[in-house]
């Protein structure tokens, strides 16, 4: 018996899946957290602006939701809440894996680029206030590649 088999195709299912949602969510988090460092700054200067400051913290939480629903797709599809999902074979295992994979590394990264930018986008508001659109601009270019990677999740665990 190989190493891989004796986990059975159900637990990589679950693993995969559970690192789309888990990883997605630790970026989330660490985004959010990089933009907030540099919001409390400019809300102790500037109250006013806590609803700008707030959307752009906001943005990089997006991808633990986008894992969110890749975990609970991949449930869905892998026969876990009709409760046929103890048939999986090694081989479909490995392709639920596979599957989470794009959102689970895409959301990890791209979370934390996000808040990164997010951050710069609050000095942005800090300085020139009438040009705040400009730095949500940027983060959405990088939201489009979070978006990719659900994308690509979710047409893999679509088509097995």
């Amino acid at each position: 018996m190989s190493f891989l088999e004796s986990f059975g195709g159900l637990a990589l299912a679950l693993l995969g899946a559970g690192l789309a949602v888990g990883l997605s969510c630790v970026g989330s988090a660490k985004g959010c957290g990089i933009a907030g460092e540099a919001g409390t700054g400019l809300l102790c200067e500037d109250p006013s602006k806590s609803g700008k400051v707030m959307v752009l913290q906001l943005l990089p939480g997006t991808q633990g939701l986008y894992g969110l629903v890749v975990w609970f797709y991949a449930l869905i599809s892998m026969g876990f809440i009709s409760g046929t999902a103890d048939s999986l074979t090694l081989q479909e295992g490995l392709r639920y894996f596979c599957a989470c994979m794009p959102m689970a590394l895409g959301g990890l990264l791209s979370a934390i680029a996000q808040g990164r930018v997010a951050a710069g986008s609050i000095n942005i508001l800090a300085k020139k206030p009438d040009d705040w659109s400009k730095g949500l601009i940027l983060c959405g270019i990088v939201e489009f590649y979070a978006i990719l990677s659900l994308l690509a999740s979710m047409l893999m665990l679509l088509w097995l």
